[in-house]
């Protein structure tokens, strides 16, 4: 088995990431001599090459690169040991990790973030950005506690159980200098001429499906002509004139440039969210959601 200390991991992540032992020195605090002979060390421990030097440049070898992708993982994981004894040595002990589209994040929910860790401080949220497909998947095998997952699909596994959220407003958003741009409110019937750039049904298939349902509401089948899986990809594109979107009202502050969408009867074009867990929820998950009910 080969040993190599923490000390020599951090010195070859320096210089493969500096290319250079002077500025790798110098990040680490360290002079240059013994920095040279840790990643010596390392490489006649590892019995391979890490760098080829020369008087001009650094460079870092194929067994080096190879090397790099595993060694930036294990001291991420050694620091986040480090950083979970100190949690549970300060009576932190528990921990939930929550999916949420971080294209539709808005202060309601950093508020709940908030509101939770003020009631559990033992208790630590890790937050991951996830579509609301990986968000399903990742609830299912265990990944995630929680997920923020948007619109509940028609169909949900069957150990995973969603609980409503809160509401929002859709949004048009236009290519400039389009026709109907300046309007305080946009009816979603205006837009049956258009092409429409969408988020992919593989990225958020209920909203793909809610989408497809309020436009076949309003007489019309929105005629789509490029989809992305990312919501801020689609505003984005709208703005660059590829078609009009139509999205959630928080995408608003990417763009600036969403405009209120109606329905018949005069209604607001509204979604509801919801947020989804595992049936055999713990201690920790319940009490979340009871701030969500």
């Amino acid at each position: 088995m080969t040993n190599f200390s923490f000390r020599e991991l951090e010195c070859f992540l320096a210089v493969a990431e500096e290319l250079s032992f002077t500025r790798a020195a110098e990040r680490l605090h360290l002079a240059q001599p013994p920095l040279s002979r840790h990643i010596r060390q390392l490489e006649e421990k590892l019995g391979i090459e890490l760098f080829q030097r020369s008087r001009r440049k650094v460079s870092i070898t194929a067994a080096g690169k190879a090397f790099r992708e595993e060694a930036q993982e294990i001291l991420a994981r050694i620091r986040r040991a480090g950083d979970a004894a100190k949690r549970a040595a300060a009576g932190e002990t528990e921990h939930l990790h929550i999916g949420f589209v971080s294209a539709v994040l808005s202060k309601e929910l950093v508020e709940l973030f908030c509101q939770f860790r003020n009631a559990y401080p033992n208790t630590r949220l890790n937050l991951h950005d996830r579509l609301p497909s990986e968000q399903i998947q990742e609830l299912t095998n265990g990944d995630l506690d929680i997920g923020f997952i948007g619109i509940a699909p028609e169909k949900l596994p069957r150990n995973v159980i969603a609980t409503r959220w809160m509401m929002e407003r859709l949004m048009a958003f236009l290519p400039p200098q389009h026709k109907l741009s300046g309007k305080k409110s946009i009816r979603l019937a205006d837009l049956a001429d258009e092409s429409f750039v969408a988020i992919s049904s593989e990225a958020a298939p209920a909203f793909s499906s809610h989408l497809r349902k309020i436009c076949k509401e309003e007489g019309f089948q929105a005629h789509i002509v490029q989809e992305a899986r990312r919501a801020q990809a689609v505003a984005a594109m709208s703005v660059t004139g590829s078609g009009v979107a139509i999205l959630p009202a928080s995408l608003h502050r990417l763009t600036g440039n969403g405009i209120p969408l109606r329905t018949s009867g005069n209604r607001k074009a509204e979604i509801e969210y919801v947020v989804a867990a595992k049936s055999s929820a713990n201690e920790s998950v319940e009490q979340f959601l009871d701030l969500v009910r």
